[in-house]
C-alpha cells in the first residue's frame, strides 16, 4: 500500500473574471486638454463598472451564501421505478430535524457551507453532518468512480467557464461527490443543477442494504423564499457485475426551510470548541485530492470504522480531554490507516464488499 506523508494546507482555487479594455477609435488630431480629461474620466468610469460576468458571478456568490442559516429540515426518499426483474419498490424514508449551516470559509472564489444538526430528545446535542464547497472555474476535482475511491477530473478552460464545482463531504470531511455546472437565476428562481455523477451509497441504505454498489445523481439546488431545496434524481447503480445496472430510480427532495424556534447555540459552541481539530481534518484530506491522481478507502461499504474515531476525537477536543495538537495527530495518522493511492479496479475494490471485516487486500 502506498501511502501519502504530507499534510498540505487546503487547496485554493483562482479564476477571476477579466474586465474588458475600453476599446477607443484612433484620432485623425491630437485631443484637446478638454477631450482628454473627458476621455480619462470615461475609461475610468468604465473601468469600475462591473461587466456582465462579474455581475452573474456575484449573483452566484449570493445564491450560494444564501444557503446559510438555521433551518427545519426534511429528508424525503421514495423510489419510483424498478428495472431489476422482481425487485420490489422499498417503502418511502422520511426523516428530518433541525439544522444549522454556517460559512466557515468565504473568498472570492472558494465558499465553504458546514452543515451541523441539532437531534436529541430534553437532552439535545449535535452532530457534525454533511459539508459542501463551491469552487469557482476549477482546474480538477476529485470524482467519485465507485468502491470508496475517487479520481481527479480535470477540465478544460471552456469546460469550467462561469461554471461551479460543488463538492460534497461527509461527516469526517472526507470526500462523497463532486459535480461542475452553471448557476442560473432565471424566472425569478436561482437553481444549480448538475450532470449526474456517481456518489456513494447514502447512510439509509449502506447500513440496511447490499444489493447495489453506487448512486448516479443529478442534483439540483434552488433557492426557495423561506430557503432553499436540494432535489434528486437517483439511479441506484449495480456495479459488481462488470456492466453498470440500474436497479431502481428515486426522487429526494431535502427541503431546508428558515427556522430558529430551537437551540441553535448547541450546534455554535460545537463548532467553536473544535473548529480547529476540523481544519486539521479537512487539510489532511486536501492533501490526497491535490497530491494524487487517485485515491481510496481500505474498506468497503460504510466506513463507520474511519468516521467514528474521527468524530470521537472531536467530542475529545469539545470536552477538553485532547488538546486540538494531539486529536489533529491522531486524526492524521487515522486517515493515513484508511486511505490508499493503489486503488485498483472497481470490480476488485467491490469483490471486498461482504466480507467479515469489508478490509480491502489491495
Amino acid at each position: 500500500m502506498i501511502r501519502h506523508s504530507s499534510i498540505s494546507s487546503r487547496l485554493k482555487f483562482a479564476g477571476l473574471c477579466a474586465v474588458a479594455a475600453l476599446a477607443t477609435g484612433c484620432a485623425t488630431q491630437p485631443a484637446s486638454p478638454e477631450t482628454a480629461s473627458s476621455l480619462q474620466a470615461s475609461t475610468t468610469r468604465a473601468s469600475a463598472s462591473p461587466t456582465s460576468e462579474e455581475q452573474k458571478k456575484e449573483q452566484d456568490r449570493a445564491a450560494i451564501l444564501a444557503m446559510a442559516g438555521d433551518y427545519k429540515v426534511s429528508f424525503d426518499f421514495t423510489e419510483t421505478v424498478p428495472f431489476v426483474a422482481g425487485y420490489e419498490l422499498k417503502e418511502p424514508k422520511l426523516s428530518g430535524g433541525h439544522e444549522v449551516v454556517r460559512v466557515i470559509r468565504n473568498d472570492e472564489d472558494f465558499i465553504s457551507l458546514q452543515h451541523i444538526l441539532v437531534v436529541g430528545g430534553e437532552q439535545k446535542f449535535p452532530i457534525k453532518h454533511w459539508r459542501q464547497d463551491w469552487i469557482y472555474e476549477p482546474a480538477s476535482i476529485p470524482e467519485y468512480v465507485g468502491g470508496n475511491a475517487w479520481q481527479k477530473r480535470e477540465f478544460s478552460a471552456a469546460e469550467r467557464d462561469g461554471k461551479w464545482a460543488q463538492l460534497v463531504y461527509q461527516v469526517d470531511d472526507g470526500p462523497r461527490y463532486g459535480a461542475l455546472a452553471e448557476w442560473t437565476h432565471e424566472n425569478g428562481v436561482s437553481s444549480w443543477t448538475s450532470p449526474p455523477n456517481m456518489r456513494p451509497l447514502p447512510r439509509r441504505d449502506a447500513t440496511t442494504r447490499d444489493d447495489y454498489d453506487a448512486i448516479l445523481a443529478t442534483n439540483r439546488h434552488a433557492i426557495t423564499p423561506n430557503g432553499w431545496v436540494h432535489e434528486q434524481d437517483n439511479s441506484k447503480l449495480i456495479l459488481r457485475n462488470g456492466e453498470p445496472q440500474v436497479l431502481a430510480r428515486e426522487v429526494g427532495i431535502n427541503t431546508y426551510n428558515k427556522y430558529d424556534d430551537f437551540d441553535v447555540g448547541i450546534a455554535d459552541d460545537y463548532w467553536a470548541a473544535t473548529a480547529e481539530y476540523w481544519a486539521i481534518v479537512r487539510d489532511a484530506w486536501t492533501a490526497l485530492e491535490q497530491d494524487f491522481d487517485a485515491f481510496g478507502l481500505t474498506v468497503q461499504g460504510e466506513p463507520e470504522a474511519l468516521y467514528m474515531p474521527l468524530l470521537n476525537l472531536a467530542g475529545e477536543v469539545e470536552e477538553g480531554t485532547l488538546s486540538v495538537a494531539e486529536a489533529g495527530a491522531q486524526a492524521e495518522a487515522l486517515i493515513e490507516e484508511y486511505t490508499t493511492t493503489q486503488i485498483g479496479t472497481v470490480k476488485e475494490r467491490l469483490a471486498e464488499v461482504g466480507k467479515e471485516d469489508g478490509t480491502a487486500s489491495y
